[in-house]
């Protein structure tokens, strides 16, 4: 499965977390990539390390990192150092795949940001490898044209693709329940807000109530709505 987002910062991580916590507790070897990573100049925790600390899946690899906070292939170019190449990339998922259950892709920003050289991004990579997308979006305003626009790129590419929340409110206010009745697309999940701000062991207890049995959960998409009305 590839996780992606309808923009960054829409909660993809604690997203790619969940869903390997919840199938590492079901039993299943998980693998998680993150084919690139930037802004590690700025001292924040990488996302496969954020990955690794709440869901302890059995590995997680990064296959290229870069200091400035910007697309990949852009931060490569100011790094002065080579992009990663589509053909690297999807030689390095599949081994990785070959050796688990579940493989999950964590992309950077939204679907079509250009990720290495000669601008392939994750939807080519999701194309080639045959993969599920995880479409992570907000529940503000905004994201009904965000998620339409994803999942009809996913579309003429034929990949299937699920929808799940990134950072769902505790109350939410008239624009959230409105946007949870329009949403386009197959509603897999909704993770709370401050999810990644709980402690690893009760993150990963908590991991099932907030996914749908695809995902190794017990979320109820219908009773979540009508719950949420």
């Amino acid at each position: 499965m590839v996780v992606t987002g309808t923009d960054t910062g829409v909660g993809k991580t604690i997203v790619t977390a969940a869903i390997a916590a919840a199938a590492t507790v079901a039993g299943l070897s998980v693998a998680v990539v993150k084919p690139a990573q930037t802004g590690t100049a700025e001292g924040d925790e990488p996302d496969a390390v954020t990955v690794a600390r709440l869901a302890e899946p059995a590995s997680t690899r990064t296959l290229a990192s870069f200091p400035d906070p910007l697309a990949p292939l852009a931060a490569a170019r100011v790094a002065g150092e080579d992009p990663l190449t589509a053909v690297m990339a999807q030689l390095a998922v599949r081994s990785i795949a070959d050796n688990h259950d579940m493989t999950l892709i964590e992309g950077a920003g939204g679907l079509l940001v250009p990720l290495g050289e000669n601008g392939w991004t994750l939807l080519d990579l999701a194309a080639a490898i045959g993969a599920t997308a995880i479409v992570v979006v907000r529940p503000g305003l905004g994201t009904l044209n965000h998620t339409a626009l994803t999942l009809e790129a996913l579309a003429r590419r034929d990949i299937p693709a699920l929808v799940v929340f990134g950072a769902w409110p505790a109350d939410p206010e008239l624009v959230h329940r409105t946007n949870l009745h329009d949403l386009p697309g197959d509603l897999a999940g909704a993770i709370p807000e401050g999810a990644g701000a709980m402690t690893p062991p009760l993150f990963r207890r908590e991991a099932a109530h907030w996914l749908d049995p695809r995902l190794h959960g017990r979320f109820d998409p219908v009773a979540f709505r009508s719950h949420s009305r």
